[in-house]
């Protein structure tokens, strides 16, 4: 394989390693809190783990409260070692929650089917870790509130929008910089080895008793 092959490879290789790496990274981003009757709400929970959580117990409830007459707060879905229904949910709650969250639990959000006018409310994830060092226990807790309003048509969010619009233009920048910059090793790369062979080409053309006379430099 040639030189300017091998150096091609290299750098496609490190642009893949490092969108793998920025894949990795847990970013803590809120949740939205508008939703559309008939449509699916993502409802956001996120708890990153530092290096020494990775191997903690990980345990998730879900709770609601209403917002209309019904002020009861509600346990709707849970984590413990699997996703899962409460034995006790209300009908109005089972089948309608899903699991959406990561396999390493860092993400923990859950989604709501089919929405319906009556799902505004105040929707909380309570987190809860336990860690074991030897002999010492530990345990952590997080709550993350949302305020859901759900509306019959879906509003637009310009900020979002721009942002993606931002995002998109960003990442096809950066894909075309990484071109040009490969297009560029390359033709720098095969510009070197054309002159190295046209110098190896006029010496081999020299007759053998005029060699003598060349420089050193120029023979090696």
């Amino acid at each position: 394989m040639s030189t300017h092959m091998r150096l091609v490879l290299h750098l496609l290789m490190l642009f893949i390693f490092a969108v793998q790496e920025v894949r990795l990274v847990c970013v803590d981003v809120a949740s939205n809190t508008e939703a559309t009757v008939g449509g699916v709400m993502k409802l956001t929970c996120i708890y990153c783990m530092k290096r020494e959580e990775i191997s903690a117990e990980t345990k998730v409830d879900w709770f609601y409260t209403g917002s209309a007459s019904d002020y009861r707060r509600m346990l709707i879905y849970l984590y413990d070692r699997e996703p899962q229904e409460p034995e006790d949910a209300e009908m109005y709650w089972k089948g309608r929650l899903t699991w959406i969250g990561s396999k390493d639990l860092q993400d923990l959000s859950i989604s709501i089917v089919n929405v319906s006018a009556n799902d505004s409310g105040t929707y909380e994830c309570e987190v809860s870790r336990f860690f074991e060092f030897d002999s010492f226990k530990h345990s952590t807790t997080k709550k993350m509130t949302i305020e859901l309003k759900v509306k019959m048509q879906a509003s637009v969010d310009t900020a979002a929008l721009y942002s993606k619009i931002m995002m998109y233009v960003l990442l096809v920048f950066l894909t075309l910089w990484l071109l040009v910059e490969m297009i560029y090793c390359y033709r720098k790369i095969s510009k070197s080895e054309e002159l190295a062979q046209d110098t190896e080409t006029d010496y081999l053309a020299i007759p053998s008793e005029n060699k003598e006379n060349l420089d050193p430099a120029v023979t090696e």
